[in-house]
């Protein structure tokens, strides 16, 4: 009997640690809301879409262990257009060197939605970025180069929305106020502004990173994008592409102490088939977030009109 009420006890004592413990609860800002500041990361060998490599979102520990041994490698031999490939500027990739985990689960892709974690383009879709592919890669006019090579925004979406993380330059910052929260992303210094309770702007306004309003839903902030630039609608590297017209949702909720979990869906008919969704986990930082000075030193984009210039006078020769 005095078994029995023990082993009862002992239930009873489990039940309610459980229940205690419960989902996670980030500290409040002045305001009462869940506190999203600090400094964040988002470096990760997890990618947007899953490499062929994998079936399925989830693997286990051993298959992502030989994962995270050869990719650092793939990347970096992988032969790419540029002066002396990726060997040669391996000081400042950050590809990261592990699998991204959510719920203790080590993830192949960002996308969550659709299932098979590609992007579902429509035949329109696939068409427009391809004329976009081909606009940005002209060495002829500069107005169509690549929105990072003319050190505008950072292009591969990492200010976002979405927030997607490239080969370097992972690092963010987040500050909230009582109106507004501000991400500040490393990379070419994008601060996105987050106005909350707010409406949107008039359709004819678009910004380079949107038009972004947010809102408070218990532990998560939610956040509205539309009025997208025509500009940055083609991302780089991976080549990924969002319409002017697309609507981007996103979800940042604090999952623990050194997490913040990301959770946005894209809607945007002009370009697919169907609305996808992907989440992503970021890491809390020490930092600093150092001084990107992208015109400094940009030595690529005079050279690359330099030599269209060249061929240029050179074709106008041969016809003489």
């Amino acid at each position: 009997m005095r078994s029995q009420l023990l082993l009862a006890l002992s239930a009873l004592v489990l039940s309610v640690g459980v229940a205690e413990a419960g989902p996670y609860r980030a500290p409040r800002d002045a305001e009462g809301h869940p506190d999203l500041g600090g400094l964040w990361t988002s470096t990760s060998l997890t990618e947007l879409e899953r490499p062929k490599a994998f079936a399925t979102l989830t693997v286990s520990d051993a298959e992502a262990r030989a994962y995270e041994q050869r990719r650092p490698d793939e990347f970096a031999n992988t032969d790419i257009d540029d002066i002396g490939g990726r060997q040669t500027e391996a000081g400042f990739w950050t590809v990261g060197a592990k699998l991204a985990r959510i719920d203790g689960k080590a993830r192949t892709s960002w996308l969550i939605d659709p299932p098979d974690g590609r992007l579902p383009y429509s035949a329109q879709g696939q068409a427009a970025r391809a004329r976009e592919a081909k606009a940005r890669s002209d060495s002829a006019n500069p107005e169509t180069r690549t929105v990072s090579e003319r050190c505008l925004i950072a292009g591969w979406a990492a200010a976002g929305p979405p927030m997607l993380n490239g080969p370097y330059g992972n690092e963010y910052q987040i500050v909230q106020t009582k109106g507004a929260v501000a991400i500040h992303m490393e990379g070419v210094h994008d601060v996105r502004i987050v106005r909350l309770n707010a409406p949107h702007l008039p359709a004819h306004i678009r910004p380079w990173l949107g038009d972004s309003i947010g809102r408070w839903d218990g532990e998560s902030l939610v956040v509205e994008t539309t009025n997208f630039n025509a500009g940055d609608a083609f991302k780089t590297p991976m080549g990924m592409l969002i319409s002017a017209d697309a609507k981007v949702t996103e979800r940042f909720t604090r999952t623990g102490p050194q997490t913040l979990l990301y959770d946005f869906t894209v809607d945007d008919p002009a370009t697919f088939t169907r609305p996808w969704r992907a989440q992503m986990v970021f890491a809390a930082s020490k930092g600093p977030i150092y001084e990107y000075a992208c015109h400094e030193g940009n030595y690529s984009l005079p050279g690359i009109l330099a030599g269209a210039r060249r061929e240029e006078a050179e074709a106008r020769a041969a016809r003489k």
